[in-house]
Order: structure tokens, then sequence, then C-alpha cells
């Protein structure tokens, strides 16, 4: 087997020019035998004039698998010889870059079905794709040839059918600009149908005993919930209405007992291998804890489960501590891998997180107080089902790097461990908790897995409005004040107030200094999209119109960039950049929500809070673009489909009259956060005449508070029901159809 560099081999490893980038991932790539370049001229040029194909690369520095493709064969002379006799070598950040990425992920889908990282493309020197795949293994397997013999293969094919492969290249691309086109032409707006089709679609993928939707491998998909959450909101009393909120509900418990949750650091992992939530893949990533603590918040706002609202504090206690920059930002990821030891010589997936049952009875042999008959390791063992051989199957560690280790998971309750060791429920707990400090404490003294210390534009967005919402929702200032926190951090580091228009991306320099790229990413969609929304989000956690007006100015500057003037929706990208072959529009609500999808509940809200039609004609266009995916397979945009039911839905116009510091005021928004109310715009009038509200909408001068009391006005349409001026009056217009 071709194996990497030996780490008792004494020859200097010499960088390369991924040496001189900011991401990463491409760090990690820069002492590679491979001649790599970043993406850029330079390597095109070199390309066309040694009319050589790139082979790129693109992955991101948290992916399990790319980990293990360096290893074999990037690390490895042989394999970088071949590399570097025969083709120009491009190495590409998958979150710097998504946009390159969207495009030759879209030619492996069409030609191979499956999607993944690494994923390794041989493009033409005019970049076109002819031949990709995703992770390749350094022998053959299973009829596959191995990594240096593909090379070779490709080579040979290139060497003498140049002319061929190009045309072929050409054909690839006509083929995938025909096929990803979204267009206008003349489609009818989506109906109900489209709501009725997505529900069923997901009813028929779910998992009644474990909650989840479909099987191994089992994501979180807040997408999904955010559209169910929406269906119960607005049929709560139809068997469907019902039926949405259990999926959901059910779910989301699952996943906090299963050991996709960290029950020690708290977080989610990027997935479950397994059915039954127990074993993630170990990776965190930043969107994901963003996207769970707004389902969470959710949860907790419908039901006053204090259960689930805790689970959403947690996550937040996880991205401070953990995914944070003294400077206000957030970082992307933790890994997956990690040493086992400080002496390990090999990084091992879970080896952060994971424990054997002797380490946990060696940790915990002290017993109870009060309770000298049992050890803290017998309630801790079982309430999250360690045992002394290890709770892993070999069906999900193929690779031995778990045997012997368990992953905690609940499969009971606290009542159910109480009863079963002798204890009171409150012992129980206390027990427990004073368990999971021991164990984290400990956990700390291995070593930590790689930090993705990127700060994305688009997902310190979305992690804005995780904090935003649970301060809305809990009533707890902290989280708002980290929200403005961000929000700042983002206007300082990753936005241009000369041009109006966002960076992609920045890195953590020295504690608490923050870097740039010398090639700055211009902002994509998302980037927009995501930071709009939390803007908004943020607007109502605090009510200080000046984010509401940033939202407004971004969301010009994103139709001006990115809206397709003849067919309407949102490109990925902004118009320009030649290394771009294909301008997409994305089509579906995955990992991340698709930006399209946000624009239009974005969309729909401004037009509310600033008066303007043509924004929600906006909305209006984008979902007659998208109709023939919403109309066939909704499932694969359930965000958009919630934006369907916003638009087709009536809109409240909540008001609170009255002085921003005032008892009164803040026990209405209380209440206002307690009621999960999908379609609804929050506005605070406190009589300033020269805000962007009083400007925008002609019926706040016209709102007075009634007897000097704050005073809250329902309205749709900005035709408001009789004011109110106590919660009693105001919970039950709140509650009204």
């Amino acid at each position: 087997m071709a194996t990497g560099r030996s780490s008792t081999d004494s020859t200097p490893l010499r960088e390369n020019r991924l040496a001189k980038e900011k991401s990463p991932y491409l760090l990690q790539h820069a002492k590679n035998p491979v001649d790599w370049y970043p993406w850029g001229e330079e390597a095109f040029q070199k390309a066309k004039k040694e009319n050589k194909l790139i082979f790129l690369s693109v992955g991101y520095s948290t992916c399990h698998w790319c980990h293990v493709m360096a290893s074999e064969s990037f690390d490895n002379p042989e394999t970088g010889k071949i590399l570097n006799d025969n083709f120009v070598s491009v190495k590409v950040d998958r979150e710097e870059r998504p946009d390159v990425d969207k495009i030759y992920m879209t030619f492996i889908q069409s030609t191979r079905g499956g999607i993944g990282w690494p994923m390794n493309v041989w493009i033409t020197p005019d970049l076109k794709p002819v031949v990709g795949g995703t992770y390749f293994p350094p022998d053959e397997q299973a009829g596959v040839p191995g990594f240096p013999t593909l090379l070779q293969r490709v080579a040979k094919m290139w060497e003498e059918q140049h002319e061929v492969v190009s045309k072929q290249g050409t054909m690839i691309i006509d083929a995938l600009t025909e096929n990803t086109a979204l267009t206008l032409a003349d489609k009818n707006l989506p109906g109900a149908e489209a709501v009725k089709k997505c529900y069923e679609q997901l009813e028929e993928s779910y998992d009644k005993q474990y909650g989840g939707f479909g099987q191994a491998p089992k994501f979180p998909q807040p997408v999904n919930f955010s559209f169910l959450f929406h269906l119960n909101a607005k049929d709560p009393d139809t068997e469907t209405g019902k039926n949405a909120l259990t999926m959901t509900l059910h779910t989301l418990r699952m996943m906090a007992k299963g050991g996709v949750y960290d029950h020690i650091a708290q977080g989610f992992h990027r997935y479950s291998t397994d059915r039954y939530w127990h074993v993630p893949h170990f990776e965190k990533m930043l969107y994901d804890q963003a996207q769970l603590a707004v389902s969470y918040a959710n949860a907790y706002q419908i039901t006053k489960d204090d259960s689930l609202g805790d689970i959403a504090r947690e996550i937040l206690t996880y991205v401070s501590r953990d995914l944070s920059d003294k400077s206000g930002g957030f970082y992307s990821a933790e890994d997956a891998d990690s040493f086992p030891t400080t002496d390990s010589e090999r990084k091992k997936e879970g080896a952060f997180c994971v424990w054997t049952g002797a380490e946990i009875d060696k940790l915990l042999s002290d017993t109870v107080p009060g309770h000298d008959s049992v050890k803290l390791s017998q309630v801790f063992n079982r309430h999250y089902g360690i045992s002394q051989g290890g709770n892993v199957t070999f069906e999900h560690d193929i690779h031995g790097e778990l045997k012997n280790q368990n992953v905690m998971i609940i499969r009971g309750s606290i009542e159910n461990t109480a009863k079963d060791v002798g204890l009171s429920v409150d012992v129980t707990k206390d027990t427990l908790a004073k368990c999971r400090e021991i164990l984290f404490s400990e956990r700390l003294k291995r070593p930590k897995p790689h930090r993705d210390e990127k700060m994305i534009s688009a997902w310190n967005g979305l992690m804005m409005s995780g904090f935003a919402k649970v301060g809305q929702v809990t009533g707890e200032s902290e989280y708002t004040e980290r929200a403005v926190k961000a929000a700042n951090f983002i206007k300082e580091h990753l936005y241009d107030e000369k041009t109006g228009q966002m960076l992609r991306i920045c890195y953590a320099g020295e504690p608490g200094t923050v870097i740039q790229s010398d090639s700055p990413i211009q902002g994509f969609l998302d980037d927009y999209a995501f930071l709009i929304q939390g803007l908004l989000d943020l607007y109502e956690a605090c009510f200080d119109d000046t984010w509401l007006e940033w939202a407004a100015q971004l969301q010009r500057k994103q139709d001006e960039l990115f809206w397709d003037t003849n067919d309407a929706g949102y490109f990925m990208v902004a118009d320009g950049d030649p290394s771009i072959v294909i301008r997409m529009k994305e089509d579906q609500d995955g990992a991340e929500p698709n930006g399209n999808s946000v624009s239009a509940i974005n969309l729909l809200r401004l037009s509310n809070y600033f008066n303007n039609k043509e924004w929600k004609d906006k909305a209006g266009s984008l979902f007659k673009v998208f109709a023939e995916r919403l109309d066939k397979i909704p499932v694969s945009l359930p965000l958009m489909v919630s934006a369907l039911l916003f638009y087709q839905g009536t809109t409240k116009q909540i008001i609170i009259r009255g002085d921003r510091d005032a008892d009164d005021v803040k026990e209405m928004l209380r209440c206002v956060h307690s009621v999960f109310i999908p379609n609804k715009v929050v506005i605070f009038a406190d009589g300033n005449q020269d805000s962007c509200l009083y400007k925008s909408l002609e019926v706040l001068p016209t709102l007075e508070k009634l007897d000097g009391k704050a005073t809250a006005y329902v309205c749709e349409n900005y035709s408001c029901q009789l004011p109110v001026t106590s919660v009693g009056e105001l919970k039950k217009l709140l509650a009204a159809k």
C-alpha cells in the first residue's frame, strides 16, 4: 500500500505556494510534496502555457476523508511526482469558495450520483470538467484503480486525445448550464399542493421510533424543523398540524439524548452514522449549532418544556466557549480527528470525546454523597449506556478507531435511572451533573482537535440569529448582547461601508486580532442573505433600528449584485469573475439553507418593516422561479415552502408603543416572544419620528400610548385591532386566528 511520509523521515519538508495562504485547509497542505497552486490566474495560465489538465482538489480543514486522502496520497512523494509531472494541481477550500465547489460538485453529482469531500476533478485549461470523483484510495479496491494508476490513465488520455477531451468538457459545461438553469418563463405561483406534498414527503421518510428523516447516516435537518413548526402554527388543530409538531419534537428530543449531542462539552456533532443518533461523525460545525439553537428555542417556545430550552442554552455555551473569537466573530468548526494522547503519532476520529469503561470507573470511583453504597460510576454508566467493552459496534467503526470505546447515549430517563440505582430524582440529577464536570475537566487534559478559525460572514449571520432568537425566547439579555457583539464584528471586519459590499471571510490572528487575505474574497449570496436574517432577528431582540436599517441597505445591495434581471431569482455569485464557468442558482436547502429560501423570508419581513411592495413582489417571483421544484420535490426546499406559507398567509404586525426601558414595555415584549408566530413582524414604536421605521410606516405616528401605559397594536396589512394595555389582553389577540 502506498503510504505517506514516515514520522521518522528526517528529510526537511519544503513548503509549497499554499504556505502563503490564510485558509487553515490550504495551510494543512502547505508541506505536501505536491506543487499546489491556490485557485487563481497563476495556475490557469500555467495550465494553458503547458497544455496540461488542472487537477482540482476541494475540501475543508475539518473533513475526515480529506485528512485520510492527504495522508495516503498527497503526503506521498511518488504520488506527488506523478501530479507534478502531469498536471497543474490546485487546492480549494470549499468554505472559502462555495461557488467553485458548487459548479464541480454539480458535475460530480450528475456523472457519479453521490457527493462528498474531498472532491477531486480534472478540468481543462479553460476550466471545464472532464473526469472526477470524491475520495480515491491509494491502491485498487473492489475493481476501482488506485489513485496513482488513475492519475496516469487521465494523463495518458489527455496526452493522446486532448482535443476530444476538450470538446467533451465543452459539452459537459453546456449540458450543466442547460440543466441547472432556473427561469421564470410562464410559471404559476405554487399553491397549497406544494405545502401538502412537502409534508407528505417528510412523513414518508420519518423514523417513528428514533426520529429524524431517512435511515443512516442521519443528519440534523433544521430546515425541516422550520417548515414543520410553521405548518403546525398554521393548522395546530388538524391531524397534519399535530403530526408535524410530533415529528419535530420527537426528533429533537432523540437527538438531544443521542451521542450526536456532546453530553460533556455541549454542542452537536455533524451527523449520526446510525439511525439511533448514537455514533456520530464527531466534527462540529458552526452552522449546525446556529440553526439548531433556533430549532430548540422554537421548540421551547411552543412547548414550554425546560429541557428543550436548556439544550438551546447549552449549544450557545459551547459556541461561546469554543467557537468564539475575542473580537466578536465566530469560528467555523472543530475537527472530528485528534491525537488520543500527547504521545500519539496518528490522529483518530472521536479521540477527544470517547471513553473506555475503565476510564469512567477510575474517574468516577467516589461514592454519591450520603449514599455510600452507590458509586458515581454506577449512576453515570446506567444513565449514559456505558459498557466495559465499549458500546460502539463494528458496523459503525469499520476502521477500528472506536474499539472498546463508549459514546454516551441516554436510552431512558432520569426517573428510570433514579429508580434503577435507588436514588431520588434530585440526587440523581445532581450526581450526573457532578460526573459531567469531572469528565469535562479530564477531557481538557487531552490533545484538542484542530479548530478552523476562519470567520465566514454567512455562518456568523446564522449564529447571530441563534443568539438573538434564544435571547428573545428566554428573555436572557446576555444572548442578545452576544448577538450585538457579532453584528459589530461583521460590520467592522467584513463590510465595506464605502461600497456597501460584504467580504466572505476573515481569519483569526493573534488573540483578539483579525487578519484578511492578500486577495479578499467578495461576499456571495449566502453572506448577504444569512446576515440580513441575523440582523432582522437581532432587531426583534433589542429593537435598535440601526440594525434594521443596515439589513435594508444590504438587501438593496444583494438585489443589485445577485438578482437575475432576466429570469428572477438570486445567483450564488455576482457577475464578473471569469473563473466561474457557470453562474448558478442554489436549488436545495441542505446542511446550510439555500440563500434563495432565506431571501424569500427576508424579503417578506422587510416588505412589512418598510412597506415596500417591490420586495414582496420579488419574493413572489422567487417562488415562480422554483415552481417546478416546489411542485415536484418540495422536500428539497422545505425552508422555501415555509416562506411560501408566510407569503400565502396574513402577516401579523405586532407594534408595541411605549418607553424603551419601561417595565410595562418589557412585559409586553416578553408576552410577544412567549408565543411562536412564524408569520409576524415585531415593531417597537418609541415615538422617534426620525427613525427609519417612522419614516417608512405611515401608521406609526398615529399610534399613541393609552393612559400613559405601554400599548400593543396587533395589525394585519397595518389595519390594527383595538389597542390593549395589559398582557392578558395581548395574549388573547396573539392567539386569535
